[in-house]
């Protein structure tokens, strides 16, 4: 689902009038908040979904150029690990067996 699809979504939910510019803002600010949070090394958490958090991945001393084999260094880099509430998976796991 791509952002114009979630802004669809929620203006058939939320309010038919509701302005889809309002909406993106709203979506924006969301996404942005989360971003801003993870940059300052904090976690993010939305009941009922899931928990964004900062983790830090360590470069490497051996690993290999794919294409030459040659042994090069990687570097230190940020990254973001998402764990998932028991809500979620809950509603996940009930859906994949009702399609089935």
């Amino acid at each position: 689902m791509v952002k114009s699809e979630i802004i669809l979504k929620l203006s058939k939910k939320i309010h038919p009038k509701l302005k889809k510019s309002d909406l993106e803002t709203i979506l924006d600010t969301l996404v942005n908040t989360i971003i801003e949070g993870i940059n300052d090394k904090k976690s993010c958490e939305l009941r009922k979904f899931g928990r964004f958090s900062p983790k830090r991945i360590k470069g490497r001393t051996n690993a290999r150029n794919p294409k030459s084999g040659q042994i090069i260094q990687t570097k230190d880099k940020n990254s973001i690990s998402f764990k998932m509430s028991k809500e979620l998976m809950n509603e996940i796991n009930t859906k994949e067996r009702e399609i089935n």
